[in-house]
C-alpha cells in the first residue's frame, strides 16, 4: 500500500465514524467515575433527609437539620448524657445504588471541630451498619470513605462479620456520639460515588 492510498484510507467516513464512538465512549467512562448522591441543586433530597436522636432508647439528646439558602444540610443540636443517652444522627435514604466495594464515598463537609461517624447501610432494613470515623477541622473539607474499610457495628458494638462487601447502598448516616454532653453542627454539602 503506497502512502498516498493510506492518507485516502484514513479519510473513510467509516473510520472516522469509529473513532468519534469512541472517543465519547471514553468522555462518558470519565464523566460516570464520580456519581452524585447528594447535591444542593436537588431541591427533591430534603425528603430523604431526618433525625434519629438517643430519644428513641430514652435519651435526651436533640438533633435537627435545616437546609441553607445554598442547599446544604445543616445537622445541629446537643447531644445529652442524661438516662444513658448521648448520640444524635442524620440519616439520608437513597434509592437502592449499585456499588463496589472498591469504590470511594467523598463528602464536601464543615464540622466544628468535633469527631463524627460516618455510616452506610446496604440494605434498609438491615439491623447493622458499617461505620468509620473522622475528624472535622471547623473548615470546609473534603473527606473520602473507602467502601471496603468500613466496618460493621450494631448499637456501638463491631460485629464479627467482615467489611462492607456488597453490591448496593440505600442509606447514608452521620452521627455524632463522642461520651461527652456538647453542642454540634454539621454542614454537608455535596455526597458522590468516586473511583
Amino acid at each position: 500500500m503506497s502512502f498516498r492510498t493510506e492518507l485516502v484510507s484514513v479519510r473513510n467516513p467509516i473510520f472516522y465514524k469509529t473513532i468519534t464512538i469512541i472517543l465519547f465512549s471514553l468522555l462518558t467512562m470519565t464523566n460516570m467515575k464520580a456519581q452524585t448522591l447528594f447535591d444542593p441543586q436537588s431541591k427533591t433530597n430534603s425528603d430523604y433527609w431526618y433525625v434519629i436522636d438517643d430519644v428513641v432508647m430514652g435519651g435526651r439528646s436533640s438533633g435537627q437539620i435545616e437546609f441553607t439558602e445554598e442547599g446544604h444540610v445543616k445537622f445541629h443540636g446537643k447531644v445529652s448524657l442524661e438516662n444513658n443517652g448521648g448520640f444524635s444522627s442524620v440519616r439520608y435514604e437513597l434509592p437502592s445504588t449499585k456499588v463496589h466495594p472498591e469504590r470511594k464515598i467523598r463528602v464536601r463537609l464543615k464540622g466544628d471541630g468535633s469527631r463524627y461517624q460516618f455510616r452506610v447501610r446496604h440494605k434498609r432494613n438491615s439491623y447493622y451498619s458499617y461505620t468509620t470515623s473522622f475528624e472535622t477541622t471547623g473548615e470546609w473539607q473534603t473527606v473520602e470513605f473507602p467502601l471496603s474499610d468500613l466496618y460493621p457495628t450494631f448499637r456501638g458494638r463491631r460485629l464479627d462479620l467482615p467489611n462492607f462487601n456488597h453490591d448496593t447502598m440505600e442509606e447514608i448516616t452521620f452521627l455524632i456520639g463522642n461520651k461527652v454532653p456538647q453542642n454540634f453542627e454539621l454542614i454537608i454539602s455535596n455526597i458522590e460515588l468516586v473511583d
